[in-house]
């Protein structure tokens, strides 16, 4: 029965943050959204850019955490480098899944008769 209960709440926390988001989106009254036309291809491909940064700088940032843990600074603790060692690793695997989806779509797509 706790389940049931923890599933439940759950759930109402997930619509109550859909809602918040639905509301925020909303525009305000009396203003007309913005129509602007957006290019689903520079769209797709600023966001590929801005993931491929970002694993990038976890990675960097691992790096000098690993960097400055062996050179024994202080600041820097075995846990906080592990912890970011596996960020920037779980990000690096989510990035090869999605180029692995990528190329599979891509030759689904050229195996299709026109």
């Amino acid at each position: 029965m706790s389940d049931a209960m923890n599933v439940n709440s759950v759930l109402n926390q997930i619509r109550t943050l859909r809602a918040q988001t639905e509301a925020l989106r909303a525009p305000a009254p009396g203003v007309q959204p913005a129509t602007e036309k957006v290019n689903p291809v520079t769209d797709f491909g600023s966001l590929l850019t801005d993931s491929l940064q970002s694993v990038n700088k976890l990675q960097k940032q691992s790096g000098a955490l690993q960097t400055a843990f062996e050179k024994g600074d202080p600041g820097v603790s075995l846990p906080e480098v592990m912890i970011a060692s596996q960020k920037s690793s779980v990000a690096f695997q989510a990035t090869i899944e999605v180029r692995n989806k990528m190329v599979d779509a891509y030759q689904e797509i050229m195996r299709m008769s026109v």
